[in-house]
């Protein structure tokens, strides 16, 4: 990222589209990872369940309750280990940690981008080709929305042991 604003700050002759291909490219590393955390989240649920069950417990078996199937449980995730979260999730839980501020920096280095080095309307100076600065601006004002949307929409998240801060502020309320 630093290196394609560093280039399309560096001279007015230089496309702004760039910073798009940019937000293009971080588009599918936030993919990759997403993939990557949906494999991760398999192995954190195990863990979490041996915490539970053992560790917890051991350490204290006065202060819960050992869940009866955790075995079972266990040994059928091993045998037969599934997808705990769905894409969506995944994909929020990425953007909400790191991929939006991300997101954010490209949006605003473009839009400074477009208005400040172009004597022509920012609309006019967003165009890519043939293609208008209406139609750019849309497409870029709709990604975001879809992104923020998609990031920051309440749901109930399925990946087990997730420390969030929904759920920090529910155990300070008790």
């Amino acid at each position: 990222m630093a290196a394609i604003i560093t280039w399309a700050f560096s001279s007015p002759n230089n496309p702004h589209y760039i910073l798009l291909i940019g937000v293009a490219t971080l588009s599918v590393f936030l993919v990759i990872e997403a993939r990557r955390y949906r494999g991760y989240e398999i192995w954190r649920t195990r863990v979490r369940i041996l915490q539970e069950n053992v560790w917890a417990y051991g350490l204290d078996p006065s202060a819960g309750v050992v869940d009866p199937d955790w075995r079972a449980k266990l040994s059928e995730d091993y045998r037969t280990p599934t997808i705990k979260i769905s894409a969506e999730e995944a994909i929020a839980h990425r953007l909400r940690r790191v991929y939006l501020p991300l997101f954010g920096v490209l949006l605003a280095a473009w839009l400074v981008r477009i208005t400040a080095f172009s004597p022509e309307p920012w609309v006019e100076s967003a165009a890519i080709g043939m293609i208008s600065g209406v139609v750019i601006l849309v497409t870029v004002g709709l990604f975001y929305l879809t992104a923020i949307i998609i990031g920051c929409r309440p749901r109930t998240w399925h990946a087990k042991g997730e420390l969030r801060a929904e759920d920090l502020r529910e155990q300070r309320r008790k």
